[in-house]
């Protein structure tokens, strides 16, 4: 069983939703990033999802792809990433660890090698935006084979047959889409979300994580009465950009309390 099969196992025992907050590796400095990941975790975070920087993050907004920019100006790239989730491991063995990216610089190194190092870092979970389901049978069959989850997005476009494909090869949650667009591009249509999760639910008993437009306390919390996680990125990563380096951990220590407090 995975961390993340054991960590909605144990919150749904206890009737909690998961907070998965997602911030860029390397933004805004490579030394503060795995800082933020203990500070997240010990404010409440049940999973952290953790972006790999590219150049070109077709499914994210301007706050996500400044922090992209951001930390390439860094000289993050994928080496990095999986360091630093080393260095996390040092002290956390407990909390999943998802990666978030795009298929360019996993092609780039092989599949094979990035399934191996992301094993031998101790990754949970694997997002990959720009893989389609069609194309990606063979890289989810190595992260299968390593125990490593694959996570797929479901927008409100995904039509009935599609979302049927996906969950033959997903793991450990789904991730719902709330809008058309890209990451923080608008409100959530809450009623829209329910009705669509519903119809996830009778396909599947997978988890499910709702994200792209969770701006709030108030929208964490609505988001919560209808998902089994709720994520957050944009709002974190403006947190980020707004503050500097003597206010930044107490600013997304202070977030992270009013979501937490909020889904709770």
């Amino acid at each position: 069983m995975s961390r993340i099969k054991d960590t909605f196992k144990a919150l749904k025992e206890k009737n909690k939703n998961a907070l998965i907050p997602y911030i860029t590796a390397g933004d805004p400095h490579p030394d503060s990033t795995v800082t933020m990941m203990h500070t997240l975790v010990s404010e409440g975070a049940d999973m952290i999802e953790l972006g790999i920087p590219f150049s070109d993050p077709m499914a994210d907004g301007p706050t996500i792809q400044r922090a992209s920019e951001r930390a390439l100006a860094n000289h993050v790239g994928l080496s990095h990433v999986f360091k630093m989730v080393t260095r996390f491991r040092e002290k956390d063995t407990q909390t999943p660890i998802i990666l978030m990216g795009y298929a360019n610089p996993i092609e780039a190194i092989g599949v094979k090698t990035f399934v191996d190092k992301a094993k031998m870092s101790d990754v949970d979970g694997i997002i990959t935006v720009d893989y389609p389901p069609e194309e990606c049978m063979q890289f989810t069959k190595l992260l299968k084979e390593k125990n490593i989850d694959s996570i797929f997005l479901l927008s409100p476009t995904t039509e009935l047959d599609r979302v049927k494909l996906i969950i033959e090869q997903a793991s450990g949650f789904l991730y719902y889409v709330s809008l058309k667009g890209v990451t923080g591009a608008a409100n959530i249509d809450i009623e829209q979300v329910k009705s669509k999760v519903a119809v996830i639910r009778r396909l599947t008993d997978l988890p499910i994580g709702v994200g792209f437009g969770v701006k709030d306390a108030v929208t964490a919390k609505e988001v919560a009465k209808i998902s089994d996680a709720v994520v957050v990125g944009s709002r974190m990563v403006q947190e980020i950009e707004n503050s500097n380096q003597d206010n930044l951990i107490q600013n997304i220590s202070k977030l992270m309390k009013e979501l937490r407090k909020a889904i709770n």
